[in-house]
């Protein structure tokens, strides 16, 4: 079904894919090329990504310096309600006056979520005063989920877009797309660049055609099965090709594509086709396609060869979506992987107590599920809502404990739904139909019954994705599906179920009709006509940033938090769900840090941070120090005024998983300074911690073990190695009267990355930029 191909590749005319082509003999390569009809006489491409859609992509958008990165600037930028109010606070403390290129701000993910009284509303109104005093694109809840309103109405074939949500992908489209946080936004609105090393490209080349019941999530997470956890395509770009492309609609591959996040990739293109045309063409924009195609010769830095025919219906079993099986290999080995899962549920959860009971619901051999929801950019959409209806036309989900809800992922796919008879059959087989709506994606929004197990055509099934709360004794879990697959195990009341037996229901439609008068009639679009005289509408929960002092000479840094599992997701960084109703409110938002991983870490910040206080009262007023401080500078041999005081914490692999830059301000609205690790899971998290003035330090396995919880990291000079250009740098950990050595390191550090850490946070360094 899918090979690696763990070397550099050659693409030929798009079909003819040959491992490490550079080192052939030309007689050979020619006779290689000759089997499959391609004549190629050109010189071979020899660079990372030459001849790629990718770096032709890149290379239009980057103001190269001379100094080894892209600079780039993006065609469009997006946000949602969970991310835009902390980006444009940051903007407009940076001195933001006007919006370079449309900005969308979106409402999808808290609009139905009554958490706070008015403060998710109150955010909607600060961004749309936003939207018209710098000149943005404002997106009313309800009318369509982030991702979908910019495919159907701002990505365009050949551009570059940059959203705040991990999930920013529209490369079926030609579009290259990136998920970051905050910052990396700000820097856009400001007139910045993203600054980055080129990732290189994997070439993902795909042969065959999806079979019936087949559908876009079964061969997204079969790739995902294939990729994550090898690494395989980490912080590279994923460039589908080959002629398995041409077999599927564009919403399949759109549902494929946006998927791709969960590989951990940087981003992702597609060659693009007369599909891809028709679908600008439906949504009236016919002038923002263009063909892309790789180069009649093409370098990859490797390859994964999906043959499509193959792919069966898959399950991405709790709790992530690179858990993946066949259904007919969880069906047959059901006891042995809901063990496993079992076991997984009681060391994430760090709750060795809770009663975890997944085996219970294999009943005579079959699995039984409580819950069906097919939602938002991955699951909502027209084809897989059709499929659906479908399968349950004339069928019942039944009236027991199994429901099913979907969510169109946009007004108009669901008046085109309306309008074909397809949400009417959904709704008399005892479905319930929903507005667009991000809420079941990240556990704001259906959330099971304890022991509750829900089957999701959504991107994510990370623990409490669904919403519950382990440390007060609830629990429940998602698997991902694909709509066909899901349709099929509500036809069966729950009982876990193939879309391939339901396949002979599954026939042509007609095609999608998109009326663009919803939009037309409630966007606000005032690009290029910003109104600088309007007042922003502030909530009472909407607060500023705190100051935030620069990176001190020497710094002791409290081990705050110590996780030991071999990923750690922004989840469990700082909860999704109903916590992110608190997104506009820094200091209250940080209370909830690490919740669910470490309900510790959040006391011992604070502790770290009062010490820092009295630090900074002793230095300044000349009064007396508490004991505990002064016993830890004389073990450091540090004088007061020479030091800061902070905390950290020590992880495997953090940062898998969502943008949300609130994964590392809430550490730093804490006193946070640093992360220790192995590696980080993404690039994104990691420009967080720099974006937020935190190390993002990296530790061998040896020395990462001797980090305790409890323990202080001394790090003399710290302000002058981030001032130099030095990469490692020999530190302390504290612990008690012992001193332990440890070496730390910032590979890959760039200038400007050490500007933001000195500075203390990105908006410390633009305004130190403008003061001077």
């Amino acid at each position: 079904m899918i090979t690696l191909i763990d070397r550099p590749v050659t693409l030929f005319g798009g079909t003819a894919l040959v491992p490490e082509a550079e080192k052939l003999e030309a007689r050979e390569l020619n006779a290689r090329l000759a089997e499959k009809g391609i004549h190629y006489e050109g010189a071979l491409p020899v660079g990372s990504g030459e001849g790629t859609m990718a770096r032709r992509i890149v290379a239009a958008h980057d103001s190269a310096r001379g100094d080894g990165l892209m600079h780039l600037k993006f065609d469009a930028l997006t946000s949602h309600d969970i991310t835009y109010v902390a980006a444009l606070q940051t903007a407009v403390a940076c001195g933001l006056e006007k919006f370079p290129v449309p900005y969308v701000l979106t409402n999808c993910h808290n609009s139905l979520c009554a958490v706070g009284g008015t403060i998710n509303e109150d955010d909607h109104m600060f961004g749309l005063t936003a939207a018209r005093k710098f000149g943005g694109i404002f997106v009313p809840r309800h009318l369509a989920v982030i991702h979908q309103y910019m495919r159907e109405a701002v990505a365009k074939s050949g551009g570059m877009i940059l959203g705040t949500d991990s999930h920013t992908r529209y490369g079926a489209l030609g579009t290259l797309a990136v998920g970051e946080g905050g910052p990396e936004m700000v820097k856009q609105l400001l007139g910045r660049t993203y600054d980055f090393a080129w990732p290189g490209v994997i070439a993902v080349y795909l042969t065959g055609a999806p079979r019936p019941g087949v559908g876009p999530h079964d061969v997204a997470l079969a790739i995902c099965g294939a990729v994550f956890k090898n690494g395989f395509v980490k912080n590279r770009t994923m460039e589908f090709v080959g002629p398995g492309v041409s077999s599927l609609s564009a919403e399949f591959r759109l549902g494929v594509d946006v998927m791709t996040t969960e590989t951990a990739c940087w981003s992702s293109i597609w060659r693009t086709d007369g599909k891809i045309a028709e679908f600008f063409r439906v949504h009236g924009r016919p002038r923002d396609y263009a063909p892309l195609e790789p180069d009649a010769a093409a370098r990859y830095d490797g390859a994964l060869v999906v043959d499509l025919s193959a792919v069966e219906p898959m399950i991405a079993v709790p709790f992530h979506p690179s858990n993946a099986y066949t259904i007919a290999d969880f069906k047959a080995n059901a006891g042995d992987i809901l063990r496993q899962a079992e076991r997984d549920a009681r060391e994430l959860m760090d709750n060795p107590e809770l009663d975890v009971d997944l085996t219970g619901k294999l009943r005579g051999g079959t699995f039984h599920v409580e819950q069906g929801v097919i939602c938002g950019c991955a699951g909502g959409n027209f084809e897989n809502l059709v499929a659906a209806a479908q399968i349950l036309d004339g069928g019942s989900t039944g009236c027991g404990s199994f429901g099913l809800s979907v969510y169109p992922s946009s007004m108009p796919v669901g008046e085109a739904l309306m309008n074909g008879g397809w949400m009417q059959k959904l709704i008399n087989a005892g479905a319930v139909n929903y507005p667009a709506f991000c809420g079941p994606c990240f556990g704001a929004g259906e959330t099971p019954c304890n022991q509750g197990f829900s089957v999701r055509h959504t991107t994510r099934n990370f623990p409490n994705r669904e919403g519950s709360k382990p440390n007060a004794g609830q629990w429940s879990a998602v698997a991902l599906m694909d709509a066909r697959s899901i349709a099929a195990t509500a036809a069966n009341g729950g009982a876990l179920t193939s879309a391939f037996e339901f396949a002979d229901r599954l026939a042509g439609h007609e095609s999608y009709v998109f009326d663009g008068e919803i939009y037309a009639k409630r966007v606000y679009n005032g690009f290029g006509r910003p109104r600088p005289e309007t007042a922003l509408r502030y909530g009472p929960n909407i607060k500023p940033w705190p100051e935030i002092a620069p990176l001190p000479e020497n710094q002791l840094l409290l081990v705050a938090s110590v996780i030991d599992d071999p990923v750690t997701t922004t989840d469990e960084l700082i909860p999704s769900g109903e916590t992110s109703s608190l997104r506009s409110n820094p200091l209250k938002l940080a209370e909830f840090t690490l919740q669910r991983k470490d309900p510790n870490y959040v006391p011992a910040a604070k502790r770290a941070k009062a010490l820092e206080e009295a630090r900074a009262a002793a230095v300044k007023d000349g009064g007396e120090m508490p004991a505990e401080l002064k016993k830890l500078l004389d073990l450091a041999g540090i004088a007061a005024e020479r030091v800061g005081l902070g905390s950290l914490v020590c992880a495997v692999k953090p940062g898998d998983g969502s943008a949300r830059e609130q994964a590392a301000s809430s550490q730093k609205m804490l006193g946070g300074q640093a992360n220790v690790a192995r590696e980080y899971a993404t690039k994104r998290y990691r420009s967080n911690l720099v974006n937020w003035g935190m190390a993002p330090w990296i530790v061998g396995d040896a020395d990462r073990a001797r980090f305790k919880t409890g323990a202080w990291l001394f790090i003399p000079g710290a302000k002058a190695f981030v001032s130099g250009d030095g990469t490692e740098i020999e530190a302390e950990l504290l612990d008690g009267g012992t001193r332990l050595p440890v070496t730390l390191s910032l590979p890959g550090v760039t200038r400007g990355e050490r500007d933001m850490l000195l500075a203390g946070c990105l908006m410390n360094a633009y305004r130190n930029e403008k003061n001077n």
